[in-house]
């Protein structure tokens, strides 16, 4: 008899963050197949009798590579087994959990979901930054640092270059040269804040605050370590971390007009 597969998002790192019902998924699995991502404190919440697979990746290093995984998972559910596919993040967010499914969908395996916390959402409730902010930031946008074989990041730079958008960079520690150098090029001023953030979440996180024009080497020279994660825009300023934070600008950004869809809200 086939088994199923929960494809589970594991949120950033905290094991509060996890919802109820991947703790449930995970409580009712016979196996756990894992990514790097996924904390210790998650994979603990398992029966002890339950096999752990890992089939994490990292930075340049794919022991497993996709199509593998995508097998075992299969394998795994063929042979009767309900499976807790562990992701972190937000399965459906940079996670490649799509592909799974589509891989499992087509052999006739059943997929059942549990949607995570995704990194963006875990580093603003960690540092306090709100993503949107009246009168600072009209809407968000999560984009990929990283192509596949390390390609050519092929973005809408002018589209994202945008001072009322919280711009959210996911994979980027290799390319944030490159990236901040075609945002500028697209008039994002070089005084954007940012906020490069590793580990949200964790006992091992870190935050670094700077600005686009030197994000680059902060970041270099701060040797911050994967899982990293960029938030740029001037919502940033709104953490009680800023260096540059004044009551004036508190008072403006409290005091800011209602625009848009927001004065409808």
């Amino acid at each position: 008899m086939t088994g199923k597969v929960f494809l589970i998002g594991a949120g950033p790192g905290d094991v509060e963050l996890l919802t109820l019902r991947a703790h449930r998924m995970i409580q009712e699995a016979d196996v756990v197949v894992f990514d790097r991502l996924v904390s210790p404190e998650i994979l603990a919440l398992a029966p002890q009798n339950v096999e752990k697979i890992s089939v994490g990746k990292s930075p340049d290093s794919h022991p497993v590579p996709q199509e593998r995984i995508n097998e075992i998972l299969a394998e795994l559910a063929q042979d009767g087994r309900t499976v807790a596919r562990l992701k972190g993040g937000d399965p459906l967010i940079f996670g490649r959990g799509s592909e799974e499914a589509a891989h499992l969908s087509n052999l006739g395996i059943p997929v059942e979901y549990a949607p995570g916390i995704t990194a963006a959402q875990g580093a603003a409730s960690a540092s306090g930054i709100p993503l949107t902010h009246r009168g600072l930031a009209t809407g968000v946008r999560y984009v990929t640092g990283h192509r596949q074989a390390n390609g050519t990041l092929d973005l809408d730079w002018k589209s994202l270059a945008s001072e009322e958008t919280t711009l959210v960079v996911y994979m980027g520690v290799a390319n944030i040269g490159q990236i901040a150098m075609r945002l500028v090029a697209e008039g994002l001023s070089e005084t954007t804040p940012v906020m490069a953030i590793a580990n949200a979440t964790t006992p091992r996180e870190t935050r670094l605050f700077s600005e686009l024009g030197r994000i680059a080497p902060d970041t270099r020279d701060a040797a911050l370590t994967a899982p990293v994660l960029f938030v740029i825009g001037k919502v940033v300023t709104l953490s009680a971390e800023w260096p540059q934070a004044t009551d004036d600008f508190l008072n403006v950004v409290e005091n800011a007009p209602l625009t848009g869809q927001q004065a409808h809200a």
